[in-house]
């Protein structure tokens, strides 16, 4: 699989943080390693000694010790760092490398000038934003929601939360009320803070509306606190406080509560497209050690770097975004719409903030490459060491299109996760080379595997990924499962002992991993399980397709069934039979006979949530006679309305109707 777009500098072990760790595994351990292959093997092995090499490492700053460093290994219920309490945000307010006066923080948006922070003024804003909280009666446990975009208060706040031993938890303000509500009505959110508004590109966009209705849906709530983003003149809700008031002068000392290491730190949710979204519980600790190792070994950040991710506050890229100060790095935030003024937006970013390392999705670098965008043109990109995507699988085009233009000498990773772990358990690491269309490694201590139908490791076919040992970013629980029953039945029920994520995955002899697509939105023809992914790839390559969605509908006699494609051309395009033709002679080329569809036709959208992920499961419920309203919770999505047209397809087809071959 795939061309070799990038080797590693002979001198890798020197330069880079991955390098520095194996010296000290070498020096403080006796341990070496002659490869990244036999590093892994030994991290997913000895749990025990990696995870607590890598709390000594990188010098966790803990109130007191570990007792041990994994109770049994067995899941769901392995317990990490017995004993031990520290506190997540005293970690990342320590920022090693970094002085004062270096910024940490820089935030640029649509809808206010840029703002940055230095070291000492985000300790300031952190300290004083805590005793506000404190003021407001937050302790231990409590939750604080915030109702934010991705901009400097709303990490001051998840920081100042977790200080005191609170929970955090935040919605992107695209976000409908109903998604809202679904959430925080779990977690019952003592104080809520949220702004009244957004621009999105040139187009104010007023919440003010939206965060009433959240207060009047949430009874727990005992404070608001208003922030005047899109109007910085305009009072805060009635009976609230403001971020000024919230953030006052006080001579409270900064201080950090001890607590357990696996107190809650923050909820996360799963996407909620059907049925309540899951509050995913995680641990100030397990995202401590997960991030540290993540953030300095594999995206080798350290102070140096200028850390960007494209996401907003709903998804778990922006939990893992803002720990790079933990490892010295300076983040780089960004609020509003990409594609403003055009799709050269963020590249211009990267410019201007001196971005060492750019974290995107692929559905962004695929708009970039239909575009014929070449970022290096129109911007100084000199800087970048890294690229990062995740959301989707990047195909190997993706990955031609980053190396012919935007930089031949960075290092591109495609890596894959979850909000499940909040953070990529598969991805990049500068100690091997980038192969087009290709997950390079599987991540240290994350023991991936693929396991075929009978549930054997395979390598070299196609499996579904299990994670066989424990790692500590796995949740502390889901929130309101006191007995875990639903956080089994999400990961554990279909191999006991084992945690079964949901995708398809590939891992080849060398350790490379391609994912096709979630093994719920498979399609399986005649036997033969086809992933998505690559149906994509096929589809969206043709200049004629903007975005496309493919769903087999299975057959309840055992038949082959029906494989239905739904694709949105370009502008002024209509779908006729040369057109459907020419898909089916791609499909067929490219991939197999068998991918070629029943029955193709066009819509206006692809349903997608909010961190652009395509809706193959809702659509094939929708196609299959499930009503909207069931098969998708619509405040979830970016463009609920595209629902409808399935609806109204799945309404026009009867049960006689035959499937016709395009």
């Amino acid at each position: 699989m795939g061309d070799v777009l990038w080797t590693p500098p002979a001198d890798v072990r020197e330069r880079s943080r991955i390098g520095d760790y194996l010296r000290w595994l070498a020096e403080h351990r006796g341990l070496e390693f002659a490869d990244y292959d036999a590093l892994w093997q030994w991290s997913v092995t000895d749990l025990d000694a990696f995870w607590r090499s890598i709390w000594d490492y990188f010098e966790v700053v803990a109130h007191t010790p570990p007792t041990a460093t994994l109770t049994d290994p067995a899941m769901p219920g392995t317990r990490w760092f017995p004993g031990a309490t520290l506190n997540y945000a005293e970690n990342v307010l320590r920022m090693p490398g970094r002085g004062d006066d270096d910024q940490v923080v820089i935030a640029h948006g649509q809808t206010r000038p840029p703002v940055t922070l230095t070291a000492a003024e985000l300790r300031e804003q952190v300290r004083r934003v805590a005793a506000g909280l404190r003021r407001l009666g937050v302790g231990p446990g409590d939750r604080v929601a915030a109702y934010a975009p991705n901009i400097p208060e709303t990490y001051v706040l998840l920081l100042a939360t977790a200080s005191l031993g609170a929970i955090f938890s935040s919605c992107a303000p695209e976000f409908g009320t109903r998604s809202v509500t679904d959430r925080w009505q779990q977690i019952e959110p003592k104080v809520l803070v949220a702004v009244d508004g957004y621009r999105y590109g040139d187009k104010p966009v007023d919440r003010r509306g939206e965060v009433a209705a959240i207060r009047a849906a949430l009874p727990s709530l005992a404070h608001t606190v208003g922030i005047a983003y899109l109007d910085p003149a305009g009072p805060p809700p009635e009976g609230a406080l403001s971020w000024a008031e919230l953030a006052a002068e006080t001579d409270e000392p900064l201080a950090f509560t001890p607590v357990p290491f696996d107190h809650p730190l923050y909820v996360l949710y799963s996407s909620g497209t059907t049925g309540l979204p899951k509050p995913i519980v995680h641990g100030h600790g397990g995202i401590l050690l997960e991030h540290l190792k993540m953030l300095a070994l594999h995206h080798d950040l350290g102070p140096a770097d200028r850390f960007f991710w494209f996401t907003t506050t709903g998804w778990m890229m922006w939990n893992f975004l803002v720990s790079g100060p933990a490892v010295g790095a300076t983040i780089v935030l960004f609020d509003g719409n990409p594609g403003h003024p055009d799709l050269g937006a963020l590249w211009r970013l990267a410019d201007e903030t001196g971005t060492t390392y750019f974290g995107t999705s692929a559905p962004f670098l695929l708009a970039c490459r239909k575009a014929n965008l070449v970022p290096k043109a129109i911007a100084d990109l000199s800087a970048l060491r890294g690229v990062g995507s995740t959301g989707a699988p990047l195909p190997a085009e993706g990955f031609t299109w980053v190396y012919e233009n935007v930089g031949d000498r960075l290092q591109l990773q495609s890596l894959s996760g979850g909000t499940d772990v909040c953070t990529g358990f598969v991805g990049g690491v500068p100690l091997l080379p980038v192969h087009a269309g290709e997950i390079t490694c599987r991540a240290l201590g994350a023991k991936v595997e693929a396991r075929s139908a009978d549930g054997t490791p395979v390598i070299g076919e196609l499996g579904e990924l299990v994670i066989t040992a424990p790692m500590p970013s796995m949740p502390v629980g889901f929130w309101n499962d006191p007995d875990g029953v639903r956080y089994r039945e999400a990961y554990f029920e279909v191999y006991p002992g084992v945690w079964r994520h949901g995708d398809w995955i590939t891992i080849n002899e060398r350790g490379g991993c391609v994912i096709t697509g979630r093994s719920d939105a498979t399609l399986n023809r005649g036997g033969v399980r086809l992933g998505t992914a690559e149906f994509y790839s096929v589809v969206e390559g043709l200049d004629e397709v903007v975005d496309s969605v493919v769903v087999h509908l299975e057959d309840d006699e055992g038949g082959a069934g029906e494989l239905l494609l739904f694709v949105v051309l370009a502008e002024g395009l209509e779908l006729d039979d040369a057109l459907r033709k020419k898909i089916c002679r791609e499909l067929r080329t490219a991939l197999s006979p068998r991918h070629i569809p029943d029955e193709i036709h066009q819509v206006r959208a692809v349903p997608r949530t909010l961190s652009a992920k395509k809706l193959e499961v809702p659509v094939k419920k929708i196609l299959t006679g499930t009503p909207v309203d069931s098969a998708a919770a619509k405040g979830a999505l970016a463009n609920p309305e595209s629902l409808t047209a399935f609806a109204a397809f799945a309404q026009r087809r009867t049960p006689t109707d035959k499937p016709t071959r395009a």
